[in-house]
């Protein structure tokens, strides 16, 4: 349960982060942070290995570069379903993805 906490925590954080390296996101509160790291573990869990799934040829065909699409979208799908969480296009949500992968390995690291 504390590591829950810890992780749900840590992405909190690296969320309202990369909202201030990269524009085009944008965090109401801490409490939508929050919300939204809770939802973005959701997403990751549920949804993106069914999306991963179909999309394995084209991941194979691009080396693997096709995942950060995949990042992107499930960072944007966080968006749509958590209010206060807004991205104004992709390429927003695909940067921020990137963002938020480097972000949260240092969080991650350095809590841990």
């Amino acid at each position: 349960m504390m590591g829950l906490l810890i992780r749900l925590s840590i992405n909190a954080l690296a969320l309202i982060l990369m909202t201030r390296f990269v524009s085009g996101l944008y965090l109401a509160s801490f409490s939508t942070a929050i919300m939204a790291a809770l939802v973005w573990g959701l997403v990751n869990t549920l949804v993106r290995p069914i999306f991963s799934f179909f999309t394995f040829p084209l991941q194979l065909l691009t080396l693997g570069l096709f995942t950060l699409v995949i990042n992107g979208a499930m960072l944007a799908l966080t968006a749509k379903l958590v209010s206060g969480f807004t991205i104004q296009n992709f390429s927003s949500a695909f940067i921020g993805a990137l963002v938020l992968s480097v972000i949260s390995l240092i969080l991650t690291h350095i809590f841990k």
